[in-house]
């Protein structure tokens, strides 16, 4: 029997996973993306601690008006740089999700690289 989407994705999640992880000195960049909305998270696998976390969700995002789903994850990835910049994290590991590396999930990390973050 085939593989749901779900299961798919899954079984792909895990792959990555088996290979990107987070450390103190280069975390874990984690994008989760759904049907409306997009959010990124640093993660320091070690620890099991997340220490930047950014989402599509925020007042930030609401105050600035319509705008496409791509542009909101090129922005999602601006501001979690920003946070990263911040806290003095400057190369992270870019952990798709599962994911293509496409459309948001692409536009996420070129926004974070655009805004000096070392993926």
């Amino acid at each position: 029997m085939a593989l749901t989407k779900v299961q798919r994705r899954d079984r792909i999640r895990k792959r990555i996973r088996k290979v990107v992880s987070g450390v103190p000195t280069r975390p874990r960049l984690s994008v989760f993306r759904s049907n409306k909305q997009i959010s990124a998270q640093v993660i320091d696998d070690v620890a099991g601690v997340t220490l930047v976390a950014v989402t599509s969700l925020t007042k930030e995002m609401a105050e600035l008006g319509k705008m496409t789903k791509i542009e909101q994850a090129r922005l999602v990835g601006k501001m979690i740089a920003e946070k990263c910049v911040q806290k003095g994290i400057q190369e992270v590991t870019f952990d798709r999700g599962g994911y293509l590396y496409h459309g948001r999930v692409k536009a996420v990390a070129d926004g974070a690289r655009e805004n000096g973050l070392k993926l």
